[in-house]
């Protein structure tokens, strides 16, 4: 199993409850999971000034099979785009780091 943590800052002005505010985003991370993603667990920790996210994926599968980073920034980025909560909380995530020879 990988582990991978990323994070969304707020956006200035937001305010979003600290009681519920990780279940939601956690909520609308998985409701945006597809297998290809390989998530087995989550985890959001809130903080004043983003949310931290720990995910943790199955390993890549097969040759030619997207590294779990590129996973786990893709349902990311997945969840923010089709998701007007995400997007009215927090900023944009970062992209994917590029891995070399990939």
């Amino acid at each position: 199993m990988d582990i991978v943590y990323l994070s969304l800052d707020h956006r200035p002005g937001s305010v979003p409850d600290p009681l519920t505010e990780a279940a939601e985003a956690l909520d609308i991370l998985w409701a945006h999971t597809t297998p290809e993603d390989g998530l087995e667990h989550a985890s959001a920790r809130t903080d004043p000034s983003r949310l931290d996210l720990l995910l943790f994926l199955l390993p890549p599968d097969g040759p030619g099979a997207e590294a779990t980073t590129g996973r786990a920034a893709a349902l990311l980025a997945r969840s923010y785009r089709n998701s007007p909560v995400l997007k009215l909380r927090y900023l944009p995530p970062a992209p994917a780091p590029s891995v070399p020879g990939r």
